[in-house]
């Protein structure tokens, strides 16, 4: 008999954020505005079961650390204590842009930004509040889909390309998450 067994190491480096939301399709109260105690979990794999072989990461996937300053720069930076917006809720965006501003310009230049980056991050809003703008809707599925590629190239340069991820879980409550899972390399 063959065995189809895969063995491999993997880390997992969680964080929280607090961020607003509405998902404006939802037929039920999530198309109200709201807000998430989010967490966040990242899950590495070390590429072919190797690990570090030398070095400051000697036998880590990744260093803890590493990843944790990655999931801060790519997904709490931007997000916490902000508002995540799918870029088709022009409704929402009205309310956050600032009443001396020419709304179309202002959008205009934020579907620039997402266009070129997949995301835009501004306090150029009414009372500077942040928001991070998406092309979907912020759904936990579509978060751990978005942060998961944010995530996969940072992950395998500051591993020397040992480590790939492999998954990004989002909970949107204790009792409520979405895992986004590639078994492909890191991407």
């Amino acid at each position: 008999m063959i065995s189809t067994a895969v063995e491999n190491y993997s880390v997992t480096r969680l964080i929280g954020i607090d961020a607003g939301h509405r998902v404006m399709t939802h037929g039920s109260k999530c198309r109200h505005l709201h807000g998430h105690r989010y967490t966040i979990e990242a899950t590495c794999c070390a590429r072919d079961a190797q690990l570090h072989e030398s070095g400051e990461q000697t036998d880590m996937v990744i260093d803890f650390s590493f990843l944790k300053d990655e999931m801060m720069r790519h997904i709490d930076e931007p997000c916490d204590h902000g508002f995540i917006i799918t870029i088709e809720d022009a409704e929402l965006l009205k309310m956050f842009c600032a009443p001396d501003v020419n709304f179309e310009v202002w959008l205009s230049s934020i579907a620039d930004k997402l266009e070129q980056f997949g995301f835009c991050e501004t306090t150029d809003t009414r009372l500077s509040t942040k928001i991070y703008v998406i092309v979907q809707q912020p759904t936990a599925e579509s978060l751990a889909a978005h942060w998961f590629h944010r995530l996969a190239g940072p992950v395998r340069e500051r591993s020397n390309g040992v480590a790939m991820l492999t998954r990004v879980r989002v909970r949107e409550t204790p009792n409520c998450y979405s895992d986004y899972v590639s078994t492909e390399n890191g991407t």
